[in-house]
C-alpha cells in the first residue's frame, strides 16, 4: 500500500511535532522550511532558556488560554502538558519544575529543546527541505502540494505551520496567512499579543531598567469602566514604558487597543493593608525623622522609584520627615497602593511573543486540525487564531495542535 505523503510548511514547535506525529502514523513527510536551521523562533524563547510547557492538568491549561478555548478541548486532551513533558524526557531531555509551574529544559538551553526535536523528526524519516512555500496546489477543492521556490512539492495533506508576525527576523512574517486565505479562509485581525506596552506619562523612563517584584497589575477599562486583569508578579519598567510577565499577561486582555483607553495600576505593597501601611511609614519616617525624606524611604521603595514618588505625590524631597504633613502622608501611601499609568499603545508586532488572530477557527475542525473549506489542508500553532498568557501555555498550543493535525493528516 503506498505511504501518504505529508507536506509540512514550517520547522517551529508546531511543525516539528505535526511531522514527527505524520511520521509515526505511516506517512512520508517532508518539513519546507525557509530558514537554514530549524525552530529558530524557539530558540530565543523564555529568554533562550524556553518555557517548554506548564506543568498544569488541562483543566488549568484551558483557563490560560486567552481566545477559543473551546476549539482546542480535543487536542489538549489528545496530548497535553503532561504529555509533553515525558515526550520530552522519553527522548533523553532532561526537564525541571519552575515557579508557577514552568517546565524549562534542566540545561536551561533552548538550544537543547530545539536539537532534541530535530533528532527526534530524522530518527523517523523525515526530509527537511529549505524551500520557501509561494502558493498552495489546489485542484476541485482538494490539495495537491505546494508551488515553493524550488518547484512544485506534491502530496496527499499539507500542515501550514509557519508561525505567526512576532519576531519577523526568525521567519514569522506571516506567510501562514497568506496562504490560508488564498485557499477561501478567513484571517481575524492581527494584533500583537504578550507584548511590551508603551506609557506616556508615569515616569518610566526615569526608572528604565527597574524591575518590581510581588507587586500586583490590575487593569482598567476606561471605555467599559472595567477591571480586565489583575495579576501577582513581575514587571519591569523601560524607556518607552513597561515590560515583564505582569504586563506581558495584561495585554493580552487589551483586544481593543486606543491611546488612553487603559490604565495601569499597580500595587508596591500588596501584603499590606492600608492601615497596616500607614504605620510602616510612620515608623520609617520616626527613625529617619532628621533626615531627608529622599534619604528615608529606601526600606519601603526601590531607590530610582523613591525620587518620582516623591514627585508624583507633591512633595519637596528634602523635607525633613518631622515636617510630613498627614496629607502628604496620605498622598504617599495612595500612590505605593495605587500607582497609576495610561496606556498609549502596544510595541510593535516586532517585539511581541506571540501573535493574537489568525485562521479562524470556525473554519477548522477542532477534532482534526483539517480545514472545512479544502480536504487535505490543516493549520496548527501560531498560524490559528488562538493565543494564551505567558507560562509555556503557547507552545503548548503548539505541541497539541500539531501532534493532532500530523496524526489525521496521516490517516486522512
Amino acid at each position: 500500500m503506498k505511504k501518504r505523503r505529508v507536506i509540512v510548511i514550517g520547522a517551529g514547535p508546531a511543525g516539528m511535532m505535526a511531522a514527527g506525529a505524520a511520521a509515526e502514523n505511516g506517512a512520508e513527510v517532508i518539513i519546507l522550511e525557509k530558514n537554514q536551521k530549524v525552530g529558530r523562533k524557539m530558540m530565543i524563547t523564555g529568554k533562550g532558556r524556553c518555557n517548554i510547557t506548564n506543568f498544569c492538568d488541562n483543566d488549568e491549561f484551558i483557563r490560560n488560554l486567552t481566545s477559543n478555548a473551546r476549539f482546542l478541548y480535543s487536542a489538549i486532551a489528545r496530548f497535553s502538558c503532561y504529555d509533553t513533558v515525558a515526550f520530552f524526557e522519553g527522548l533523553g531531555l532532561e526537564t525541571k519544575v519552575e515557579r508557577g509551574s514552568r517546565v524549562f529544559p534542566k540545561s536551561d538551553k533552548a538550544a537543547d529543546v530545539v536539537d532534541t526535536l530535530y533528532r527526534y523528526i530524522r530518527s523517523l524519516g523525515v526530509s527537511v527541505e529549505q524551500a520557501e512555500a509561494k502558493s498552495l496546489l489546489i485542484e476541485d477543492g482538494a490539495l495537491k502540494g505546494v508551488l515553493t521556490d524550488r518547484g512544485e512539492f506534491l502530496a496527499d495533506s499539507v500542515i501550514i505551520c509557519c508561525g505567526g508576525m512576532s519576531y519577523k527576523g526568525t521567519g514569522s512574517t506571516g506567510d501562514g496567512y497568506r496562504l490560508a486565505k488564498s485557499a477561501g479562509h478567513t484571517i481575524t485581525p492581527i494584533l500583537p499579543s504578550l507584548v511590551p506596552l508603551t506609557v506616556n506619562d508615569g515616569y518610566c523612563a526615569d526608572m528604565a531598567g527597574l524591575s518590581l517584584r510581588n507587586i500586583r497589575m490590575a487593569v482598567r477599562d476606561n471605555i467599559s469602566e472595567k477591571e480586565i486583569f489583575s495579576g501577582f508578579g513581575e514587571m519591569l519598567f523601560t524607556h518607552f514604558g513597561i515590560s515583564g510577565p505582569l504586563t506581558l499577561s495584561a495585554s493580552a486582555h487589551m483586544r481593543e487597543m486606543s491611546p488612553m483607553r487603559y490604565t495601569v495600576s499597580i500595587d508596591l505593597k500588596p501584603a499590606l493593608d492600608e492601615e497596616t501601611l500607614d504605620k510602616r511609614i510612620l515608623r520609617d519616617l520616626s527613625e529617619f525623622s532628621n533626615k531627608d525624606i529622599i534619604n528615608s524611604l529606601f526600606a519601603l521603595l526601590p531607590k530610582s522609584m523613591i525620587p518620582v514618588i516623591l514627585k508624583r505625590a507633591d512633595i519637596d524631597p528634602h523635607i525633613k520627615c518631622n515636617a510630613l504633613t498627614a496629607e502628604m502622608r496620605k498622598r504617599l501611601l495612595v500612590l505605593i497602593k495605587n500607582y497609576t499609568m495610561t496606556v498609549q499603545s502596544f510595541r510593535p508586532i516586532d517585539e511581541a511573543i506571540v501573535t493574537s488572530g489568525g485562521v479562524d477557527v470556525r473554519e477548522v475542525s477542532p477534532k482534526t486540525m483539517e480545514s472545512k473549506l479544502i480536504s487535505g489542508l490543516y493549520f496548527a500553532g501560531e498560524v490559528l487564531d488562538v493565543d494564551a498568557y505567558t507560562g509555556g501555555f503557547n507552545l503548548q498550543i503548539a505541541y497539541c495542535t500539531g501532534r493532532l493535525a500530523g496524526e489525521c493528516a496521516a490517516i486522512g
